[in-house]
């Protein structure tokens, strides 16, 4: 950006105008659901809080059990949840011009608008339907000379000649408008209407991807459409030619179809990142840094940032109480593996496919892809031997900088599943939801000394329970188990290992469908493990709860207590992912507190004060 920020286009998602005020998808899914659901239920909107948690968790659970709307999460359900509230294209139109008329443009607006001006950036594309982008450039350009200035050429999808004759002539800069104009006769909103992008349009999209990079921010990626005028920029050539920035608020939030678009981006030979980042302004914030305006600009620019909500106080101070204290699920991970080997391939592989060869050729591993390069623990000779489809060379070792890749944190957080779970009972479950680790089963025909070890290990996990960590659920005959959900976090600094106590119901898919309504594999794992926000349709959720719900301090005192020495029994709390030593970066190996965190009281309430 600091050197030629002309290179990279902008692409700007719903989530660019958050802070102008205008609801982003999910803010108006949410206002359809409320609709939606007083229409289905004869209430008044006024008879419900949308902000109410309670309520929240009401109109979810009724779509829950409906089939009105897609799944949660689904990319088509703002397009059906739109249409269900509003099926005329016109009282559609009314909505979004509605909604638009709240909106000013806020930092991130007058920054991009400033940049237009200055010709510092050639290509917007948007989503959005609102008109600040050109506001702010007509802003910043009404205070340079007339000869200096640089007025957009604004395009939709009713005018998209416009845009065909700026791509055709060079003539930036261009705003162009992807899904339509407030002002438009024509917007996209519907199922049917995100279904096809217009020939003009795309062609332009497609065309600006092959000479800019681009910066994607507040995108979601819901429009097939759109994702497949990306997708097919990947074919061209040389896609993208000065790199590709995703920008979310978290990697983990990201849409699989934008998490493979990504992936096929890389295998493309395109420079990939995702950058994490809350806000628009936060982005263009770090943006007006790198880049110099005239100083008329700067000054119009920095008028409209936020103004600084963190000042320094003096806080007040008291001796700290003993008691109580809080135990933590949590247990400090010590040292971290400070490297791993670097395989290089010579043709492109996605990471599914390293995997299936990894298991097919029984190798044990874990793997991720940093670049275009493979990031492995597991011996040498038989990654290779796996690999050799794809010609696979030892490339040395790779330096693991958890804090600052997140490559490398997925690397350590897969290794320290599979640590955990060697020499202990417990089975590891790789999920992209999060991991876990469950209790084994005893298997029919078992050598009895494996059976008395397992249960010796158990022991302690058993009596904190107060029964059996397996069986089957009453009157439903599902198989479950107990268990954990991990989570490898930084906290003030420290990396900590978290691990949530879970019960794991094994529920067959024929039994999951029904109950669910033909939602796929990725609802059929948060059932068996997700949190209990997506615990949705779960025939075995109300015994469950039942089953938690009798567990009082005291149990669970005692649950986290037995986890934490079952996960932290290794000598001298190290563990290894495979129990090799042939040499840097070929096994992962932790060291683990065998003490969890604890937290004392840092203030005084008279509460507390109670001597019953």
């Amino acid at each position: 950006m600091a050197l030629r920020p002309n290179l990279v286009a902008w692409f700007l998602g719903a989530g660019a105008s958050a802070a102008s005020g205008i609801p982003t998808g999910y803010a108006m899914i949410r206002d359809f659901k409320a609709q939606i659901f007083c229409r289905e239920n004869n209430l008044s909107k006024r008879e419900i809080d949308t902000g109410d948690p309670v309520w929240i968790d009401r109109i979810d659970d009724f779509f829950s059990r409906t089939s009105i709307l897609p799944p949660d999460g689904d990319p088509n359900e703002y397009a059906a949840a739109f249409e269900a509230v509003y099926p005329q294209a016109r009282h559609r139109r009314q909505y979004i011009d509605d909604a638009i008329s709240k909106g000013t443009p806020c930092f991130g607006h007058r920054v991009l608008g400033g940049l237009l001006a200055a010709r510092k950036a050639d290509c917007v594309f948007t989503t959005n339907f609102d008109p600040l982008i050109e506001e702010s450039a007509v802003s910043a350009n009404a205070l340079l000379p007339a000869r200096e200035q640089a007025r957009p050429t604004v395009a939709s999808i009713d005018s998209s000649q416009r845009a065909m004759r700026c791509l055709n002539e060079s003539d930036w800069p261009l705003v162009a408008k992807l899904h339509g104009d407030y002002q438009s006769i024509a917007i996209k909103n519907t199922g049917s209407e995100l279904e096809k992008q217009d020939e003009h349009m795309r062609h332009v999209l497609v065309e600006a991807s092959k000479r800019f990079g681009m910066v994607v921010v507040g995108y979601s990626g819901r429009d097939a459409s759109i994702m497949e005028a990306l997708d097919s920029v990947l074919r061209e050539t040389a896609p993208f030619p000065n790199g590709l920035y995703w920008v979310t608020s978290s990697a983990s939030r990201l849409l699989p179809s934008v998490t493979r678009f990504l992936e096929n981006a890389v295998i493309a030979g395109v420079d990939v990142a995702i950058v994490e980042c809350k806000t628009f302004d936060e982005l263009a914030g770090e943006v007006i840094k790198q880049i110099d305006l005239p100083q008329m600009l700067t000054d119009h620019v920095m008028q409209g940032q936020t103004a600084q909500r963190l000042v320094p106080v003096n806080l007040a101070t008291s001796e700290v109480r003993t008691f109580p204290v809080l135990r933590y699920s949590a247990l400090l991970v010590e040292s971290l593996p400070p490297a791993a080997r670097r395989i290089g391939l010579a043709r492109p592989a996605s990471i599914s496919e390293v995997r299936a060869l990894l298991k097919e050729h029984r190798c044990r591993a874990v793997v991720a892809f940093s670049g275009r390069e493979l990031v492995a623990f597991g011996r040498d000779n038989e990654l290779i031997a796996a690999l050799a489809p794809f010609g696979a060379q030892l490339a040395g070792t790779a330096d693991l900088d958890v804090e600052k890749d997140s490559w490398a944190r997925g690397l350590l957080y897969d290794a320290l599943v599979q640590a955990l779970s060697r020499h202990r009972p417990l089975n590891p479950q790789f999920r992209r939801s999060g991991h876990s680790l469950v209790v084994k089963r005893g298997q029919e025909g078992e050598d009895p000394e494996r059976t008395r070890r397992r249960d010796q290990d158990l022991a302690l996990l058993r009596t904190a329970y107060g029964g059996a960590l397996a069986g089957y659920v009453p009157k439903l005959g599902f198989p479950y188990q107990e268990g954990v959900l991990l989570k490898l976090e930084l906290i003030e600094q420290r990396w900590w290992c978290g691990f949530e106590p879970f019960t794991f119901v094994n529920i067959p898919k024929d039994q999951l469908t029904s109950q669910t309504g033909g939602q796929q594999a990725d609802d059929e794992r948060r059932i068996m493990g997700g949190s209990s926000e997506h615990r949705v349709g779960d025939p075995a959720g109300d015994w469950r709860r039942e089953r938690w719900a009798q567990k009082y301090n005291r149990h669970w005192a005692a649950i986290i207590d037995a986890w934490a020495k079952l996960l932290a029994s290794g000598e001298d709390g190290k563990v290894q992912a495979f129990g090799l030593s042939e040499g840097t970066g070929v096994d992962a190996e932790f060291t683990i507190s065998q003490i969890t965190g604890w937290s004392r009281l840092g203030h005084h309430d008279s509460y507390f004060d109670r001597t019953k």
